[in-house]
């Protein structure tokens, strides 16, 4: 009877122990982003603890890869029937991942508030087909950055405004002694070289898909890798660019090795601070310039979102932990990397101070976004076309013919 009670009692006790378990119980989301330009990885770090003291219940894990690696762990990990809660995806994937369900639609969870208050070309980041796949949260560009004192010191009273000005540009400080290769890119085979490529489409007019088939093999398309060509076999461009990625060209460039340098937003903090940077109060940044009767200006939609994934057992707490990674007072603690998505951000003197030269260079790049094309074939696209540009570089075959191989493996 004793040993029946005392069971009976041990019983009751580890129901009331599963209960209180239960009752305070956290959700785990996985959360996936990547370790390469914009925020940083402590950035993240500290933005996710901000929002963990504030929700208790909720426990986020974090993981950062490359951004070579973010599109196939996302898809990989759908595969396997889980993985992630909260994916980062760029402007060319919200194609791909609607049509095969990788994310949820997101439509009916943005609020008026969020609909007016974000600037309207960041919607674009995250749309396909009319719906909206999550919040944007990188909103960026790559700017044309220069070196103040070496251009001073060649003469150069102005940055240059066309694309034909920074050949000569450069052609002077390499003439003068100055450096040997005055400019740096980021043209490694992957999606990098791909901005800089549509950065020059959008220069000159080009378009990738006309009527659901390639368009760049003739017209603005032909003549950016023509450029491309050209700047790389002049000696103007710093060879090592083949296989450059963004960070490369920011080490290259805040060594002083470099007079111009085509970067995202946030290289212009970093390439400003005197405990990273051999050049810190000498950066100057303007947008991409533009082509003589064609454009003013030129800029690539480099831009990212937060989204939630199909498979994740979550999807409340992962929209939760999206709208504060992607609300504006997280956005303006944090905006000498990325610039906010919120329009009123940039009448906020905390937002602006120590980067209004960066900020004028926004306003007129961010206007001028030009998109990488729309269409789930993306990624076939995307590789035809880092390999055209690297064969082209290389001189193995004419940017011509590299462009036509590079459409006939497009997918299209």
């Amino acid at each position: 009877m004793l040993k029946s009670t005392r069971n009976a009692l041990l019983g009751a006790a580890l129901v009331g122990i599963s209960f209180s378990d239960q009752a305070y119980a956290e959700t785990t989301l996985n959360a996936l982003f990547m370790a390469q330009a914009a925020y940083s990885e402590a950035d993240v770090r500290a933005m996710t603890e901000a929002f963990t003291k504030a929700n208790p219940d909720i426990k986020v894990n974090l993981e950062f890869v490359p951004y070579e690696g973010l599109h196939d762990k996302t898809v990989l990990a759908q595969g396997s029937g889980g993985g992630y809660d909260v994916v980062l995806f760029d402007v060319i994937w919200p194609a791909e991942y609607a049509t095969n369900k990788v994310l949820v639609d997101v439509t009916d969870r943005i609020t008026d508030e969020m609909k007016k208050g974000v600037l309207p070309g960041a919607w674009t980041t995250v749309e396909y087909d009319g719906k909206r796949y999550g919040m944007p949260w990188i909103l960026d560009t790559k700017y044309l950055f220069y070196n103040k004192e070496i251009l001073e010191k060649a003469g150069i009273t102005a940055p240059p405004k066309t694309w034909d000005e920074l050949a000569e540009q450069a052609k002077t400080i390499k003439d003068k002694g100055l450096l040997a290769t005055p400019i740096a890119w980021s043209w490694s085979q992957a999606e990098a070289a791909i901005c800089d490529y549509t950065t020059l489409v959008s220069a000159y007019g080009g378009k990738f898909i006309d009527g659901g088939k390639p368009a760049f093999t003739t017209g603005g398309g032909l003549d950016a890798l023509n450029y491309m060509v050209t700047s790389y076999t002049s000696g103007l461009t710093n060879p090592n660019s083949k296989e450059f990625l963004e960070e490369d060209v920011r080490k290259v460039f805040q060594n002083g090795e470099a007079a111009f340098a085509l970067n995202w937003t946030y290289m212009y903090s970093l390439a400003n601070d005197p405990k990273e940077s051999k050049v810190a109060g000498k950066v100057g940044v303007v947008p991409a310039p533009g082509v003589a009767g064609k454009s003013e200006v030129s800029a690539v939609n480099g831009s990212m979102g937060l989204g939630i994934t199909s498979t994740s057992q979550h999807p409340e707490e992962a929209w939760k932990y999206i709208v504060h990674m992607t609300s504006q007072p997280t956005q303006n603690a944090y905006a000498k990397l990325s610039l906010p998505i919120w329009a009123s951000s940039y009448e906020d003197a905390s937002v602006t101070k120590g980067q209004e030269e960066l900020i004028a260079a926004a306003k007129l790049g961010l206007a001028a976004m030009y998109p990488r094309p729309t269409t789930p074939k993306y990624q076939e696209l995307s590789t035809a076309l880092q390999q055209a540009i690297q064969e082209a570089l290389l001189g193995q075959t004419s940017a011509e013919d590299a462009l036509k191989t590079a459409a006939e493996n497009s997918g299209l």
